[in-house]
């Protein structure tokens, strides 16, 4: 057999463009039962069926009371309630049905005779109270498009309500042993003779990174026979790796094999390990010659093979690490126990950020967005902002280091923009955003906050928390926020006014977010007293959980953006249009991730989703404002 000879020497990022040329691999899809889709990747993103918890429930072990016939009660005037009659005992899951609307904690219960109690202090409504959605708000993402489904995913996929998923089909991977050298056995190996170990590990790498290996014996160094192997190799498997037989020896066949029957992309690269790789394409298939030094094998299928499995897979990928990371807030803890805090995870000019997220343990959904957990050990009271504190990482650092992080103001249409681009967003309202920008915590924050001297959003806040620094305004788009109600608006619910009234429990955001600024603002313009709206102190953090509230009954109303009212299918009073926007430091602007989230945001595709949505407009869109 004649002697093979280089006739490359591709530089590797070379040699990968050109072959992922020739490939064109987008992957298939396949539907499996959700129980079943532990490590698979996601071909688009799932959306909620249901609501979860299904039905209000105590999330402490006390008693549930109706919150308004606690009024008045105080240290100095203790409140006496009989069982029955004002109250009933609960335990921490128990129903809270009509007409209780509030639990109690245990604690604060003063025990009397054997039917009473006495409370020093009045209930709110839903004090305690895990509501309906209070986890997972039917039509919200659960999990995006390309995304490793993990045991948490699959427990919030399924009180989601989803039985089954679309995910990528898991490729099926050819893998050939060669050579005559080569043995099975251990018992087999004796001088001239070697036991195959490197198909297995090939084996092992397919399966860590979800593929379907395919072994097959070690076959001799017979051209005719490795032919026919070879051939029948491509037709059962979606990719073929052939181990051994790529170098220059007279018996090194699998160049002029893959050259018979279809076509030698790149034979030889300029990588040491790995130089005599081939990369072929037979019957429009990958088929990949690997040297067969066992260091020189690992290193090219870790090259060249796995980006190709992973196309075949959705392009994702997991790697477990623990790290250190700054805090972008204070979190306090108990001395008592080691603490596990749910953070997301960003680089910022060379700084690992986590940022906890917020939820109890019954939030499962806290964990599917989660980066990784953050650890405070005993004996500890907690970290300020700026600590550092381990992560033990949940997904790739690789592809935490790569995305963009936004801390800020929620809105629907971050999940849109996460689905389309790397981005891990945390909501904690626009003031919490530009506070964490300030400290270079984020590369962007949403916000849209509304000035209550001139009626202007966001321009004046920034000149106000970033004097003389230069800093730029993203546009992005311009939104309808107004009360949430029930269909038909049964309650009649108007205006600010009508908050005020006895049979109206409001659902209100959190402080620092701009839709509780929105809130204010319209309060002192109208001269209306906050303390005398029932719920006003009753916070939610995203405009789908103020939705849940109302569709749930737990809320007469709740202001949000008409997109959430949509998604749940309730009525919606308009009150105010405002600028929803994306603040980031002027030299971040030329960011590659930040030139990605201009052009997602401009693209008719994004524009087309959000229209969908409801109640937004595109004015200016992906436009910058400098402000210095």
């Amino acid at each position: 057999m004649k002697r093979n000879t280089y006739i490359d020497n591709v530089d590797v990022d070379k040699a990968t463009e050109l072959y992922l040329e020739e490939l064109n691999i987008e992957g298939d899809l396949e539907e499996v039962a959700v129980v079943d889709s532990l490590g698979r990747v996601t071909w688009e993103a799932v959306y909620a069926a249901v609501s979860s918890p299904g039905y209000n429930a105590s999330a402490m072990d006390g008693i549930a009371v109706t919150s308004k016939n606690t009024e008045g009660a105080n240290e100095s005037n203790p409140l006496t309630l009989i069982e029955r009659e004002d109250f009933k005992y609960v335990n921490t899951g128990n129903p809270i049905k009509e007409p209780y609307d509030s639990v109690i904690m245990i604690e604060d219960v003063l025990k009397r005779e054997d039917d009473q109690v006495q409370i020093l202090r009045p209930a709110y409504p839903y004090q305690h109270v895990r509501q309906i959605g209070e986890d997972i708000v039917a039509t919200e993402m659960i999990i995006p498009s390309r995304h490793k489904v993990r045991p948490m995913d699959i427990g919030a996929l399924i009180s989601g309500g989803i039985k089954k998923v679309n995910v990528y089909k898991r490729p099926k991977i050819g893998i050939i042993p060669t050579g005559s050298e080569i043995v099975e056995d251990i018992s087999q190996v004796m001088e001239g003779t070697i036991i195959d170990s490197n198909s297995h590990v090939f084996k092992g790498l397919v399966t860590s990174l979800g593929g379907i290996p395919n072994r097959y014996p070690p076959m001799e160094d017979d051209y005719d026979k490795l032919k026919q192997l070879l051939k029948e190799a491509v037709k059962e498997n979606d990719m073929v790796i052939v181990n051994a037989g790529s170098a220059a020896g007279t018996k090194d066949f699998t160049v002029n094999l893959i050259q018979e029957l279809g076509r030698v992309v790149v034979h030889g690269v300029a990588m040491k390990p790995g130089k005599p790789t081939i990369l072929g394409v037979v019957e429009k298939k990958p088929v990949i010659g690997i040297p067969g030094y066992p260091v020189s094998a690992f290193m090219v299928f870790d090259v060249f093979a796995k980006p190709l499995i992973l196309k075949f897979l959705g392009d994702q990928g997991e790697i477990y690490e623990t790290t250190e990371a700054v805090l972008s807030r204070r979190m306090v803890s108990s001395l008592k126990n080691k603490e596990i805090v749910r953070v997301t995870l960003g680089k910022v000019k060379d700084r690992l950020i986590a940022t906890p997220l917020s939820g109890g343990a019954g939030v499962s959904m806290s964990l599917v967005k989660a980066d990784g957990l953050g650890i405070i050990p005993r004996n500890i009271e907690g970290y300020e902002a700026g600590d550092k504190i381990e992560v033990e990482l949940l997904k790739p650092l690789s592809t935490i280091r790569n995305k963009l992080l936004s801390i800020g103001s929620h809105d629907l249409v971050m999940d849109i923009i996460g689905d389309m681009m790397k981005l891990t967003s945390s909501h904690v309202g626009s003031m919490g955003g530009i506070l964490s920008l300030r400290r270079d915590e984020c590369h962007l924050a949403p916000i849209h906050l509304l000035d209550m001297d001139t009626g202007e959003y966001n321009i004046s806040y920034v000149k106000k928390y970033f004097p003389g620094r230069k800093m730029a305004l993203i546009k992005g788009l311009q939104r309808s926020q107004g009360f949430i109600v029930q269909k038909g608006n049964p309650d009649n619910i108007e205006g600010c006014s009508d908050l005020l009234r006895e049979d109206v429990i409001f659902a209100n955001r959190q402080r620092g977010a701009g839709t509780r600024v929105l809130l204010d603002y319209q309060l002192k313009k109208e001269e209306l007293d906050p303390a005398k709206i029932r719920g006003y102190q009753r916070e939610f953090t995203t405009h789908m959980a103020v939705a849940a509230a109302v569709k749930n009954n737990t809320a007469t109303t709740g202001l949000g953006a008409y997109s959430a009212a949509k998604a749940m299918e309730l009525h919606f009073v308009p009150l105010a249009n405002e600028d929803y926007d994306f603040l980031v430091d002027a030299e971040s602007v030329n960011m590659e991730l930040i030139r990605e989230f201009i052009e997602t945001i401009k693209s008719d595709r994004f524009q087309s989703r959000v229209t969908d949505l409801g109640g937004y407009g595109f004015e200016g869109t992906g436009n910058i404002i400098w402000i210095e």
